[in-house]
């Protein structure tokens, strides 16, 4: 087994699996997303009112404080009306279920979203119901692409989802029912639900005899990774660091920038919180493992306690580190993004999209695991901030400011 470097407050476990850079994509096995499904996802989404790529921040007084050469920032806190990278996959995959149903009853050929939102097949779309279960965004998504389509929704939400997720999920229009138990309990009660009343489930994450539709919601993610090739060109960063829950956005990421860059991909390290760490233990064992228990981290849209399957035939042999860290590095991290050096923009993260900074600042003075990961002097390393402040009460909480107090110095 290879070693787990550790300090207080973090861990880290290179991978023994992950594949040779020069290794393609498609070798070895048949991998569940596809250059043909991202494409489709993208001429899609990127034709929705309202799309317009999100920034990618250059940080340079933060990389000088880390003793690396560069650091970028995928900025997610603007996507469309929810903060959130996942704007891009529960409701792409709502429009795709929608599609079907439409392509089922009429026999026509897939209608776009224009025709979808045009009201010609209203008949078809009201009938529908979605449904899901959520740590906060993804909810947030399905619900918004049901209201948008025009069809019905019921979102399941867990103990530790905060009232202010679960409100902003119903502004959207859905039903929002609160369930007992964790992330990974929720999941099993929304398809159960789903059974019973004929709903349709838009999950990211997996399941025996379900895998189509979080394949969608994965290539919806790709549209993210495809502006940030476009950004970076033929020279992309030498790191990226990627937060995980169920691992589905960590997998099409690394999915996307492995068929972008091939041998030049970047170095892919996948960081959770240390009270829900599935991928790490999973990795650990070279097998899935699922946590139990409450799951309870400040990085709410990671408490998840199960990988999905779709997401491990990816990052098995895709990831090269899997990391986990206390809580209060990402705090850090929303501290240190909100309240930058000279130089430097200000940056509104949650405690989610502030992991991969947390994971740099908590192996800032440990030589050991800096050499572990390859960081240095020279290092470009991306950060994606998959989420603003999605909770704004905690948000100022954290911070001590509000996003629009952060943003006007």
């Amino acid at each position: 087994m290879t070693r787990i470097d550790s300090s207080p407050g973090v861990s880290l476990y290179p991978n023994p699996r992950a594949a040779p850079a020069q290794q393609p994509y498609e070798a070895g096995c048949a991998r569940p997303l596809s250059q043909q499904g991202f494409a489709q996802a993208w001429a899609e989404i990127s034709q929705w009112p309202g799309y317009e790529a999100t920034a990618l921040v250059e940080l340079p007084a933060l990389a000088h404080s880390l003793g690396l050469g560069s650091v970028y920032y995928k900025d997610e806190h603007r996507r469309f009306a929810l903060k959130s990278f996942k704007a891009l996959g529960g409701a792409y995959a709502v429009f795709r279920l929608i599609q079907q149903a439409v392509v089922d009853q009429y026999g026509v050929s897939a209608p776009s979203a224009q025709a979808l939102l045009s009201g010609k097949y209203d008949d078809v779309v009201r009938r529908l119901t979605v449904t899901c279960a959520t740590d906060g965004n993804h909810g947030r998504s399905v619900a918004w692409g049901a209201q948008m389509f025009g069809c019905q929704c019921v979102i399941y939400v867990h103990s530790q989802v905060s009232q202010s997720r679960a409100d902003a999920i119903a502004a959207f229009g859905a039903c929002v029912d609160r369930v007992a138990g964790n992330y990974d309990d929720s999941v099993r009660h929304a398809a159960q639900q789903a059974h019973k009343h004929g709903w349709h489930v838009v999950s990211d994450t997996t399941y025996e005899g379900y895998r189509d539709i979080p394949i969608d919601v994965m290539h919806g993610y790709g549209v993210m990774a495809r502006e940030i090739i476009d950004a970076f060109g033929h020279e992309p960063p030498t790191h990226v660091i990627v937060q995980a829950g169920v691992g589905a956005f960590a997998a099409s990421v690394c999915a996307s920038f492995w068929l972008a860059w091939k041998a030049k991909r970047p170095r892919f390290v996948v960081v959770e919180p240390k009270a829900a760490d599935c991928l790490f233990q999973s990795a650990m064992a070279s097998r899935l493992v699922a946590v139990p228990g409450e799951l309870e981290t400040v990085m709410a849209g990671l408490a998840c306690g199960e990988v999905s399957p779709v997401a491990w035939e990816i990052l098995a042999d895709g990831a090269n580190d899997f990391a986990r860290i206390d809580d209060d590095f990402a705090l850090q991290g929303m501290r240190r993004l909100a309240q930058p050096a000279p130089g430097d923009v200000a940056v509104v993260s949650g405690e989610t999209g502030a992991a991969g900074l947390g994971l740099l600042l908590a192996v800032q003075d440990q030589r050991d695991l800096r050499q572990a990961l390859g960081l240095d002097q020279h290092s470009r390393v991306l950060l994606l901030g998959s989420e603003g402040d999605t909770d704004p009460a905690i948000y100022r909480e954290v911070v001590g400011q509000s996003a629009e107090q952060v943003l006007a110095v």
